[in-house]
């Protein structure tokens, strides 16, 4: 493993750095959250989880037509770890890049990420508009709503569940506790 572990603090300033939308930070707020419990669960290693999530969508605004290359690009000039840079990129995989999630790091990210989004809208639609309160019973029945949140790839959802070799409401459970963990930072 080349490269200097980055600090969450590096890897905050990295991502503003190449980010100024309040959405898309609360999007990496919400990866982060879930990477962070779900490393718990598994016995993995919470900051380097957490910091992958993070800034997994670190090129997204300012390159989005290069999604995950000019990642690639940008945390080896930063001299980051392959590790890290291996597991920002496979997110992508099948959609911008051919990078198949192999860890378990990997592979929960790949899950992961577009599950915050759908539980993101769903939250939004709640009376309390909180993730405080919510089931996965409650995201489920807006799973099988094709036209809500029709901007959420489910295929990848569904994907990353069966990478995992877990149950798509485990995955949703899980989800929801660990965006529970950051819900003032998302204002969720």
């Amino acid at each position: 493993m080349q490269g200097k572990t980055p600090t969450y603090d590096e890897a905050l300033s990295l991502f503003k750095e190449f980010n100024q939308s309040e959405s898309l930070l609360k999007h990496a707020y919400s990866v982060e959250g879930v990477m962070r419990y779900m490393a718990r669960q598994a016995g993995e290693d919470e900051e380097k989880w957490g910091i992958v999530g993070l800034v997994h969508d670190l090129d997204y605004e300012r390159f989005p037509d290069q999604h995950c290359k000019k990642s690639r690009e940008i945390l080896e000039e930063r001299g980051w770890p392959e590790e890290y840079i291996r597991a920002v990129v496979s997110h992508g995989w099948g959609l911008v890049s051919d990078v198949e999630p192999q860890s378990n790091m990997e592979k929960t990210l790949y899950a992961v990420d577009e599950l915050t989004g759908l539980i993101t809208a769903a939250a939004l639609v709640r009376p309390s508009k909180s993730v405080s309160d919510m089931e996965a019973k409650s995201v489920m029945k807006k799973w099988k709503d094709k036209s809500f949140a029709a901007g959420v790839n489910r295929s990848v959802i569904e994907k990353g569940a069966e990478m995992l070799g877990v149950e798509m409401r485990t995955l949703v459970a899980d989800a929801i506790m660990g965006m529970r963990e950051v819900a003032d930072k998302i204002g969720l």
